[in-house]
């Protein structure tokens, strides 16, 4: 039986999100999932998405809000969540310019802290959510590491993506471990094949570039190269509160869909 309760992220099924949020949702719940994290409100009002998490029965555990908007108006985008009931909010994604070895990561940093602090006052936890760029290093350390001793662990929280460290070199249970008792949140993410350049095609980012580079695909979890009994025991042992469920795109011939049911149907049969 699992240690806690399984949500997903709604942005792995986000065209059918856009067409029918609450049939979506709805979808999510008779799956066996227990909540879900949105990236995006698909034309929905918080309280609207607050009343079809309520009536469906699943929790809003989280949401992915972009960095440039939360620093354009920290309280009124953070408020908008903190209407929804989620317990926290992460920052997804750093565009070139704000990413480690640039002149602004230094802004993320500091930024991080403004939001962190914004955020408590709303009763909501701030996290980041990484991807592999964080594993480049600077003097010798992780850029990730660095954002998480230079922001106080009250103010930010780790919502470790462990497909991405494992792409950044690094085995997914130890980093998770790594942050114990900062880590509320994972994202469990499976995949198959080799780093590439190209990667970011598959969450939207480089669209002109070739859909699945070097045989690289998300997949189900389960299904892919990822130990995950031992990134469930790690995510225990650090003391976190949610698994989300996370595929940016779909493959196996499956839909979206298909693929979140395959996901929670081999998490049911793990015992952590």
């Amino acid at each position: 039986m699992m240690a806690f309760p399984v949500a997903v992220q709604v942005y792995s099924v986000r065209d059918d999100a856009k067409a029918d949020l609450r049939g979506t949702l709805e979808k999510i719940k008779a799956m066996g999932y227990d909540g879900v994290e949105f990236a995006g409100l698909y034309g929905n009002s918080p309280k609207e998405i607050k009343a079809m998490c309520e009536e469906i029965g699943l929790v809003p555990v989280s949401a992915h809000v972009p960095y440039l908007d939360m620093v354009a108006d920290p309280e009124g985008v953070l408020s908008q969540y903190a209407e929804i009931g989620v317990a926290y909010v992460a920052i997804p994604y750093l565009t070139e310019e704000y990413r480690p070895g640039q002149e602004k990561f230094a802004e993320v940093i500091e930024n991080a802290k403004m939001l962190g602090k914004v955020a408590k006052t709303l009763g909501i936890q701030l996290l980041y959510h990484n991807h592999d760029f964080e594993f480049d290093k600077i003097d010798g350390k992780y850029a990730l590491d660095i954002l998480y001793e230079e922001v106080s662990a009250d103010l930010l929280k780790t919502e470790l993506d462990t497909c991405w460290v494992n792409v950044g070199g690094e085995v997914p249970a130890d980093y998770i471990r790594k942050y114990t008792g900062r880590a509320p949140v994972v994202h469990i993410k499976d995949f198959f094949g080799k780093k590439s350049e190209n990667m970011y095609e598959l969450i939207g980012i480089a669209d002109k570039r070739p859909a699945r580079p070097d045989g690289f695909e998300f997949r189900p979890v389960g299904s892919g190269m990822q130990d995950v009994p031992a990134i469930l025991a790690a995510a225990k042992d650090a003391g976190a509160s949610w698994i989300v469920v996370e595929q940016d795109k779909p493959s196996m011939g499956l839909t979206a869909l298909e693929s979140i049911e395959k996901s929670i149907q081999y998490l049911k049969t793990v015992n952590v």
